[in-house]
């Protein structure tokens, strides 16, 4: 305990220490948000995977496969496929069009190419990522309270405020250089707890069982076997389950966290040395998080833990040295810290930049905007502090939510923006109204839900959305 003890405190003391020695690196809130254009490819791609595999990697997937088995194999496929797809077809695309534009956030780009329409489309797009981020923040702090209680006894609140507050400094202190920074060194012990673990994990579960055979006589706490791809369920029931786990992938193109890394690169020309990197990355690391799952099931009981999401810290703690599992809880704590920081800032900026900036034609110095967006990532942090203790949510749940309502109401648009000339302004409202309502209403609809995923429906809602009201604003404008 004590050598984990000592292996977290550094790490935090290395994550304080970066915050401090990037503050006065900004110079403008073009800095604070983006890096100012100046980060290189190594930096983006660490960056850009550590945030956008938060808590849920490390613990919710995990605990969801130790649940449910093989069936979370379609999830893991889906964001492999996801993460791939955005990195070839999206992320230079998008460097290219928002230096073009001048642009800087997400509801800015969304809103730039059009001569009408422009405030209400950066206000709506402002209200939906504080909207969704709330919940995919709050989500992030519970992690670390789950982590800290599990591996130092630590009241869950308690780690929850220790995560909180870490987080909150040094992203007020040093906005995107910090958080980039910050995210590679995440990045690369999270790839690491994603990799030593599970190997491990097998060798353990191997020598105690004198094979792996017996995962495939287990059930999960749902009845069905472990190993089962479908949980035992066939037709139309199997290929919804399959659906479901692969629209995963649809959520890429829309999260505002991600898509800011592209925007942040030196040259639209590096974004290919990032994806090669981001692409090593991915497969092993969904490939452990899913195997994590199989060991546990495999180690412990169903029905052992009051938190399945539990599952790799405890892992951890007893398959690894203590100096090794202090790490590797970082390597949780890392993943939680990597998505919470820049989900404030994309909340901060689209705050600063697209309310008070563009839209309310707040006209000061960059160091005003710099300091406004300073307190706001305060203000923003404790809101989602606030959520996280009152709420009992699992984090995959709530994060699926908010990769929902994100990847619905602005993926099909930027698909459409980057490969279609004819999108309206119109079109461009109402396909994030539409993959708003559509993700709100159907999560309430439990039971519409069951037999298909929200995050499919709402994404190809919203596409028929902006495709059609496009096409009949831009012919009725042609006539």
């Amino acid at each position: 305990m004590t050598f984990a003890l000592i292996g977290f405190i550094f790490y935090l003391v290395v994550i304080l220490v970066v915050g401090f020695i990037t503050y006065h690196i900004n110079k403008s809130h073009k800095d604070f948000f983006i890096a100012g254009r100046k980060l290189n490819p190594w930096v983006v791609a660490f960056s850009e995977r550590a945030s956008g595999e938060s808590a849920w990697l490390l613990l919710g997937l995990p605990g969801a496969a130790f649940a449910s088995g093989l069936m979370e194999f379609w999830t893991a496929l889906g964001c492999v496929s996801g993460i791939i797809f955005y990195w070839f077809f999206i992320a230079r695309a998008l460097r290219e069009e928002t230096e073009r534009m001048g642009a800087i956030t997400l509801p800015t780009f969304l809103a730039a190419r059009f001569d009408r329409g422009q405030p209400a489309i950066r206000v709506l797009a402002t209200f939906i990522i504080i909207f969704f981020f709330i919940f995919y923040l709050s989500a992030q702090f519970n992690g670390a309270g789950k982590i800290l209680n599990v591996t130092f006894g630590l009241d869950q609140s308690t780690g929850m405020i220790i995560g909180a507050a870490v987080i909150i400094f040094y992203t007020m202190m040093g906005g995107f250089f910090a958080v980039a920074w910050t995210d590679m060194v995440q990045g690369i012990i999270m790839i690491g707890t994603l990799v030593v673990l599970p190997l491990v994990g097998l060798a353990e579960l191997k020598e105690i069982h004198q094979g792996t055979h017996v995962l495939s006589e287990m059930t999960t706490s749902g009845g069905h076997q472990l190993l089962s791809w479908t949980g035992g369920k066939t037709g139309w029931a199997a290929a919804a389950l399959i659906i479901s786990g692969l629209s995963w992938a649809l959520g890429y193109m829309g999260q505002p966290h991600l898509l800011t890394r592209f925007m942040a690169i030196r040259k639209a020309e590096q974004i290919k040395i990032s994806r090669r990197i981001a692409i090593a990355w991915v497969i092993p690391a969904f490939s452990g998080a899913l195997i994590l799952g199989i060991i546990g099931a495999g180690l412990y009981e169903q029905g052992m833990f009051d938190d399945i999401e539990k599952v790799m810290p405890h892992l951890a703690n007893e398959l690894l040295p203590a100096w090794l599992a202090g790490i590797f809880v970082s390597g949780a704590i890392a993943a939680m810290m990597s998505t919470a920081d820049s989900q404030l800032l994309v909340i901060s900026s689209s705050i600063i930049e697209d309310l008070f900036h563009r839209t309310l034609g707040w006209d000061v110095s960059d160091r005003a905007l710099l300091k406004g967006s300073r307190w706001i990532t305060i203000v923003v942090g404790l809101i989602g502090f606030v959520i996280a203790l009152t709420s009992d949510k699992l984090i995959f749940s709530m994060v699926s939510y908010a990769w929902a309502g994100l990847g619905s109401s602005f993926g099909p648009l930027i698909l459409l923006m980057l490969t279609w000339k004819k999108v309206s302004w119109q079109g461009t409202i109402a396909g994030m109204l539409t993959g708003f309502v559509t993700t709100v209403v159907w999560s309430e609809l439990s039971m519409l839900d069951a037999v298909i995923s929200v995050r499919f429906v709402s994404w190809i809602a919203a596409f028929l959305s902006v495709w059609l009201v496009s096409l009949y604003t831009g012919n009725k404008q042609a006539a």
